[in-house]
């Protein structure tokens, strides 16, 4: 039998989806809240220019990274799932943030078989060469061209800036703990 293999996307899917927001309050002297963001792009959720925020991130990306807090219930899901899935983070941070992303998950105490940063929201490639059987995601259109690209059930944690509709294989959830009923109930049968 063939091991099962999962895809899972690190920022907004692991860490918490307001792991940057403390920050652009502080460097942007606003006070945006998760409910503020309603497209993956931030800039359209207060006044900054791309270039200007992009400037930003690079320079703040590493201590972003170092500080993210972890999502509730993700370690004891994330480590249940060790015992039995083989757990492949593909991120679209780049390999600049190796070293950062690599102690993040030794203080988090997170196990995993593979850590590949792409530099790229384009996922779809990388998950097919890992051979994943699902995927965890939180940007709307990653998930969405996974699933049918891939055929495979994306599993898309729910955000304000991920609400538009998606296909059947896309199942929404709202916290680890969904994730881990979906995934229990789908693939439990294949791993016995």
């Amino acid at each position: 039998m063939t091991n099962i293999r999962f895809g899972i996307d690190i920022d907004g899917t692991v860490t918490s989806p307001t792991s940057l927001l403390p920050h652009i309050n502080e460097a942007f002297k606003c006070n945006l809240q998760l409910e503020d963001i309603k497209e993956y792009d931030l800039t359209k959720a207060f006044p900054v220019s791309q270039k200007e925020f992009y400037e930003w991130f690079k320079k703040a990306e590493a201590t972003i990274y170092a500080t993210s807090p972890i999502q509730p219930d993700a370690h004891a899901v994330l480590s249940a799932w060790k015992e039995k899935y083989e757990l492949y983070f593909i991120s679209a941070r780049g390999d600049n943030v190796m070293d950062i992303t690599l102690d993040w998950f030794k203080q988090q105490e997170l196990l995993y078989d593979h850590i590949e940063l792409i530099g790229t929201h384009n996922k779809i490639e990388t998950a097919r060469r890992h051979g994943v059987h699902a995927f965890f995601e939180d940007k709307h259109d990653n998930a969405v061209e996974i699933s049918e690209e891939l055929d495979i059930p994306v599993i898309l944690f729910n955000t304000p800036y991920n609400q538009l509709p998606v296909p059947s294989r896309v199942i929404r959830v709202n916290n680890w703990i969904e994730a881990n009923n979906w995934i229990e109930k789908e693939f439990s049968m294949a791993i016995k």
